[in-house]
This record gives C-alpha cells, structure tokens and sequence, in this order.
C-alpha cells in the first residue's frame, strides 16, 4: 500500500512540477483576457479534459511506440530523465521575464475559444514535449515497480486524473490568481517547481542507470 501511494505521489509531483499549472495559469489567463468568467472556465475544462486523453494516450501506448524503434527500458529512463532533468536546470536558471513578454502567440478569441482549446492551449501551450517524455519514462517506472499491469494502469490513470484536476482548478481560477498572487508569488512558485522538477528527473536517471549497470556487477552465478 505504502508503495502504491509513493508511486501515485511521485508521478502526480513529477508531471506538475514540468507543465506548472500554477505559472501557465497566467499565461492561460492572458490569452483569454477577452472571454468572460462563464467561457474562461468552460474553456479551461476542455483544456483540462484534452491534458487527461493526451497524457493517458502516452502513457499507454508511448512505451509500445518506443519499443517498435528498438528503445530499451534503461535508454528510455536515462533519456527522459536527462531531458527532464535540463528542463529543471533551465527553468531554475531562467532570467525573469516580464509577463506580457513571456506570452507569445495571437490571443483566443472570443467567437472561437474552443476552436483553440487543444491547439495551441492544450499542446504544446500545457502539454509540451518534456512532459510527454516525463510521462513515458513514469510509465517504465510504474512497470518495473509494480508488476501487475492493471494496477500499473490504475496508477496511471489516478495520475492522470488528478493532473487534470489541478489544470482544471487553476485554469478555471486564473483571473482570480492574478488578482491575488501576482508577479512576485508567480516566480516564486515557479523556482520552487523548477527544483522539484531537476530532483525528478534525477531520480529517474538514476533507476535507468541501476537498470542499465546491475547485469554488469551481479556476481556470476553457477
């Protein structure tokens, strides 16, 4: 059981810690500044939804895409890891940048905001690259700790489905966030998911590398 938790807590950690709903609330909130409260909150529950089938897709079939290239386990795990990993190094290092300078790309508009929900606000806007590749990597994680497939799979949906909660939260609250938060709580938010973020893909290259070096240093047997 305990193991179980870990699982779910360090996978639901590791997937908030590279979208950071937190700092693309604002970004989500500027680009709809023309919608209404009722339209802002409906869109961010499309983008929320969208997030849900797009990491769940990942999860399930990433590792079988990855397996048809000849993509081991161990070169998966060091790989997503180390992308993972810089991904945390350059957000940690990252100057500040003015907010209205950050933002890049036309605004949604107000007669076709769901016409944008999955691109550009879903992918790449919420759901990018490093987060698709952190996904992939916690999937070989859940399969080497837990050998039952269902269970792997029911973690991956719980991850997945509380992922999407907290997107959904935060996005459907941003003008409020930006009422309240501001600037200053924004970096700071975001500095502190950066850390958390550079510690997770550490530990992910770590189990690829102990995957990868344990056939070399088991003592012959026999």
């Amino acid at each position: 059981m305990n193991n179980l938790v870990s699982e779910i807590l360090f996978g639901f950690t590791g997937l908030l810690a590279i979208i950071n709903p937190l700092g693309m609330a604002f970004v989500f909130f500027d680009r709809t500044e023309s919608l209404n409260d009722a339209d802002r909150a409906r869109l961010a529950r499309r983008v929320a939804f969208n997030a849900l089938i797009l990491l769940l897709v990942t999860f399930f079939i990433g590792t079988r895409i990855l397996h048809f290239f000849g993509i081991s386990m161990a070169a998966l795990r060091i790989g997503g890891g180390l992308t993972v990993t810089v991904s945390g190094w350059q957000m940690l290092n990252a100057p500040d940048v003015p907010r209205e300078v950050a933002v890049q790309g036309e605004p949604v508009t107000v007669s076709r905001p769901m016409a944008q929900a999955f691109f550009p606000l879903t992918m790449p806007l919420t759901i990018g690259p490093g987060t698709l590749a952190t996904a992939i990597a916690l999937n070989t994680r859940y399969s080497q700790a837990l050998t039952d497939a269902a269970l792997t799979g029911l973690i991956a949906l719980l991850v997945t489905t509380l992922v999407a909660a907290v997107i959904w939260l935060l996005f459907g609250r941003a003008a409020w966030l930006a009422r309240h938060l501001g600037a200053e709580g924004t970096r700071i938010a975001e500095r502190l998911s950066a850390f958390l973020l550079l510690c997770i893909g550490v530990q992910i290259m770590l189990t690829g590398l102990s995957e990868f070096l344990q056939p070399m240093i088991q003592p012959a047997t026999g």
